[in-house]
C-alpha cells in the first residue's frame, strides 16, 4: 500500500497528499471529498477501500486516521450537483479537500481518473483506494464524514431511511421516493427523480 507514495518520495517530494470522494453514485445529499497527508504510516486499525470494511472497523480507523494526519474536507452540495454535473462536482469536491489541507502538498495522489486543477505535481491511480495507503485513508474519512452528514439529515428528514442506505438508491429508498415526493436533498437531475 505504500508502493506509490514510496516512489514519490525517492523523486524529492515531502509532503504526499492522497484524495477520494465518497457519494458519488448516490442519488441523494453531498459529494464528499477528502485530502490528506499522514504524518505517521503505521497503524493498528486495518486500513482498506472503505468499501470493503464494515462500519465499526471504518469508525475505529477513521479514530486513528484523524489522529495521525493532516486533513482537508470538500463538500458540493446537491443543488450544485444538478446545476454542474456530478463530474465537475466530484472534481470540485477534490479541490476544496486539497485548498482546505492545513499543509501545502507538493504531491497528490488521486483516486480514479479525473481533471483536478492543483498547483503541484499529482498522479491519478485507477482504484488507488486499494493501492495507495494515502488514498485508502482518505477515502475512510471521506465515508464517515460523508455517511455522518446522512445520518443527521435522517433526523430532519426520517421517511427515506438516509441512515440505512446513505442516498444510495437502494429498492427501499425508490419505494420512499414513490410514496413521499423527493425530499430537499434529493439530486433532481439523477434518474428517477427527473421524472418529479
Amino acid at each position: 500500500m505504500l508502493r506509490h507514495e514510496r516512489r514519490i518520495s525517492k523523486l524529492g517530494f515531502k509532503l504526499i497528499a492522497g484524495v477520494d470522494e465518497v457519494g458519488r453514485g448516490s442519488v441523494a445529499g453531498p459529494v464528499v471529498a477528502a485530502a490528506l497527508i499522514l504524518k505517521d504510516v503505521v497503524f493498528e486499525a486495518r486500513i482498506d477501500d472503505s468499501k470493503r470494511l464494515t462500519p465499526h472497523s471504518r469508525i475505529v480507523a477513521y479514530s486513528e486516521i484523524i489522529k495521525k494526519a493532516w486533513i482537508g474536507i470538500g463538500i458540493i452540495s446537491e443543488k450544485i450537483i444538478d446545476r454542474v454535473n456530478i463530474y465537475n462536482a466530484t472534481v470540485m469536491a477534490m479541490e476544496r479537500s486539497i485548498a482546505n489541507l492545513s499543509k501545502n502538498p507538493d504531491f497528490v495522489l488521486i483516486d480514479g481518473v479525473l481533471k483536478v486543477k492543483i498547483p503541484c505535481d499529482k498522479q491519478c491511480i485507477i482504484r488507488g483506494d486499494s493501492k495507495s495507503l494515502t488514498i485508502a485513508c482518505a477515502s475512510i474519512v471521506a465515508k464517515v464524514t460523508r455517511d455522518n452528514m446522512m445520518l443527521k439529515y435522517h433526523k430532519k428528514f426520517p421517511r427515506y431511511g438516509f441512515n440505512q442506505h446513505k442516498g444510495y438508491g437502494t429498492k427501499n429508498h425508490f419505494l420512499c421516493i414513490k410514496r413521499y415526493g423527493p425530499s430537499e436533498i434529493h439530486r433532481m437531475s439523477f434518474s428517477p427523480l427527473r421524472d418529479y
